[in-house]
């Protein structure tokens, strides 16, 4: 069974347990998301239910997007995204909501992680950098990247500067601490990728 739903980002906090016990959580809004199509092995070759998040308006999405949704009998969502083996029987359209999970439940967090933009090695990778002392011109480079005669090129695969960030990261082993059913909020224990209103998905893991 891999049931999940589709959340939004609050940001993090804090609770105290009976015994004064801190413990570090992430808020995610999770739901309420809506059936959008159920795929079946005989149809489709795999088993699967995509869920649908976040209303918005029929000018943010194509034709096709509009009437894949109305096929269902669903308005305009922002977010579609599909969950293989739900593990439960489900009807087009019908809502899920954060009661389908249970406190002390693992999950693992599927989010983006936040973009850092274009970043050198030290930061980028660890690299531990020159002496800094007056006199060096090794500072914050990463040395030599390459050989002279041969291969004569930079290998496939070099740790170098570049775009940092900004990747799908997916952390398992997730404990639920807290539900709060009437706010559709669900507290995960630690920190989740991405920054505050991301989109996150979540699953139950197996």
């Amino acid at each position: 069974m891999a049931k999940g739903l589709i959340g939004r980002k609050i940001g993090m906090t804090r609770i105290f347990d009976e015994n004064r016990k801190e413990t570090p959580v992430t808020i995610i809004e999770c739901g309420p998301c809506y059936v959008a199509e159920i795929k079946t092995e005989e149809k489709h070759g795999y088993n699967a239910v995509q869920l649908a998040y976040l209303p918005t308006k029929e000018k943010h999405l194509t034709k096709p997007e509009l009437n894949h949704l109305r096929k269902y009998g669903l308005g305009p969502f922002k977010i579609i995204k599909e969950f293989r083996d739900f593990g439960e029987e489900l009807q087009p359209a019908q809502e899920l909501t954060v009661s389908i999970f249970e406190k002390g439940q693992k999950v693992k967090v599927q989010g983006t992680s936040k973009g850092k933009g274009f970043q050198g090695v030290i930061k980028r990778h660890g690299f531990g950098g020159g002496r800094a002392s007056h006199g060096s011109k090794f500072h914050r480079a990463p040395g030599s990247i390459g050989a002279s005669t041969f291969p004569s090129e930079v290998v496939k695969g070099k740790r170098m500067p570049g775009r940092m960030g900004g990747k799908t990261v997916t952390i398992r082993n997730l404990e639920i601490v807290e539900i709060d059913p009437d706010n559709n909020l669900l507290f995960i224990k630690g920190s989740v990728p991405g920054p505050k209103k991301s989109i996150v998905k979540i699953e139950v893991q197996k």
